[in-house]
């Protein structure tokens, strides 16, 4: 892929993002270095004439080789808030523009999209200052990296509301907006805190599951088998009640798969007590 068409699929050039074997094999922390601070903030300057990058960059640079990934996002969203204007509507509008083409399918979302995430991580942490404007970028967002972060924070204040919108991401045509849908209201999503708005919120929930228990997307199958193996942990007679609820109006192969990955961990507690 030439440099110009590789930046105008992810919104840094083949300098910054290679798909050589070196690149890929990268621990998520190390993308977060010196260079990308650099070209982050000229990113984020291109949009909002008012970013100090000056002071975003001599905040950051040289003071992020020894912190795991989440300090570094942690960091670097510091930086962003403290050389941005202090509106966070105003400062997510501009990030609208500063997003780029969407992927073209279910893959490329951490290898192309990762140098998003502190983007999401600033609306993980101020998202509910104005949560109808978040979760509108949200959806643009996952497009390019995932939302399943940032949406977390909404679901906790405004549950009934956020869910009722991500029902309706449950059939949109873009396979990242459907994952997301699923993905943000798992109960034990990993890199996250647990979120119990899946109980709360419980005809919802099944709302969403099942609008996508047939999705062609095996990307968003898995989502939904995860979200039945996580509620088998936190409330298995909720996991047993929508499967017994979809067996009621046939089944599928795509059905199948995924009540099987939900159910994968069940599945190995019976064989153990057959053992024993």
């Amino acid at each position: 892929m030439e440099e110009k068409e590789r930046e105008v699929k992810t919104g840094f050039s083949q300098t910054e993002i290679s798909a050589d074997k070196e690149q890929m094999n990268m621990k998520h922390k190390d993308h977060y270095n010196d260079e990308y601070i650099f070209r982050f903030s000229q990113k984020i300057l291109s949009v909002m004439p008012d970013f100090d990058e000056k002071n975003f960059c001599h905040s950051l640079t040289g003071r992020l080789e020894d912190k795991e990934l989440f300090a570094r996002l942690d960091c670097i969203v510091d930086a962003m808030q403290e050389s941005m204007p202090d509106d966070y509507s105003k400062n997510i509008h501009s990030f609208f523009n500063m997003l780029g083409p969407e992927l073209e399918g279910p893959d490329g979302m951490y290898n192309l999209g990762w140098w998003l995430w502190p983007v999401g991580r600033y609306v993980e942490r101020c998202g509910n200052e104005d949560w109808v404007l978040s979760l509108s970028f949200l959806r643009e967002l996952t497009k390019r990296f995932t939302g399943e972060f940032a949406v977390r924070p909404l679901l906790r204040e405004h549950p009934k509301e956020v869910m009722d919108e991500l029902i309706k991401w449950a059939s949109d045509e873009n396979v990242h907006v459907r994952r997301l849908a699923s993905e943000g209201v798992r109960t034990r999503l990993p890199w996250s805190q647990k979120l119990l708005v899946a109980l709360d919120e419980f005809e919802r929930y099944i709302a969403i599951l099942t609008k996508l228990k047939d999705d062609p997307e095996r990307f968003v199958q898995k989502s939904v088998g995860n979200n039945l193996n996580d509620l088998y942990k936190d409330a298995p007679e909720k996991a047993d009640f929508i499967i017994s609820q979809w067996e009621k109006t046939g089944k599928s192969k795509v059905q199948d798969w995924i009540i099987k990955h939900g159910r994968r961990n069940q599945d190995k507690h019976s064989k153990n007590l057959n053992v024993n």
